[in-house]
């Protein structure tokens, strides 16, 4: 039997960094709490932006903290094509050479030069659980997504890390095509 995973949906959202942060919100802006993550240390934040694109805007993009060493924003392929920006798909975090995004908050804005991705699904699990499924950072896995519009999502990268707790996330375009609810769901793990 194959084990079972949450699988959470990453909505649209933004990681700042602190000097970033301050050009946006004003000097030594600290963000404040909405809603804990799954994640431990990591919060949706009140503070919101706006991400300006070639076609278009949108609007109260989350920033997700805590701060950053670098700015990043994830989004999906229809918020790509919404907006007009051609961000690549990576890992979070690999923002060298990505597309770029004028961002705009309360206190001013910022022009991003790269840092703009779509960030690849991914499974979360910290050293234990990464060692009881015999599975190590940058392994390839599948979950299977049971339901009406069950399928299986193929090239989900481990992310191993002492703070993590087990789940996969996708993002709000792959969860619409599995059928999933807003928040998350259930999917079987594919060894092998």
């Amino acid at each position: 039997m194959n084990p079972k995973i949450p699988i959470e949906i990453s909505a649209r959202h933004i990681h700042l960094s602190q000097n970033d942060l301050d050009k946006l919100f004003g000097a030594d802006y600290e963000l404040k709490i909405k809603k804990d993550l799954s994640q431990k240390g990591e919060f949706a934040s009140e503070e919101t932006v706006a991400l300006i694109g070639s076609k278009n805007t949108i609007e109260k993009l989350r920033v997700v903290g805590p701060v950053r060493e670098k700015t990043q924003v994830e989004l999906s392929y229809s918020d790509c094509f919404f907006a007009g920006i051609d961000a690549p798909l990576r890992l979070s975090g690999d923002v060298v050479g990505s597309a770029g995004a004028k961002i705009v908050g309360p206190m001013g804005e910022i022009e991003l030069k790269e840092g703009v991705i779509v960030a690849k699904r991914h499974l979360h699990l910290n050293p234990k659980e990464a060692d009881e499924l015999n599975l190590k950072n940058n392994d390839l896995v599948k979950v299977k997504i049971v339901g009406e519009r069950g399928l299986v999502f193929d090239n989900i990268t481990v992310r191993v890390k002492p703070n993590f707790k087990k789940s996969a996330h996708i993002d709000t375009d792959e969860a619409n095509a599995a059928g999933l609810g807003k928040v998350c769901g259930k999917g079987e793990l594919i060894l092998g």
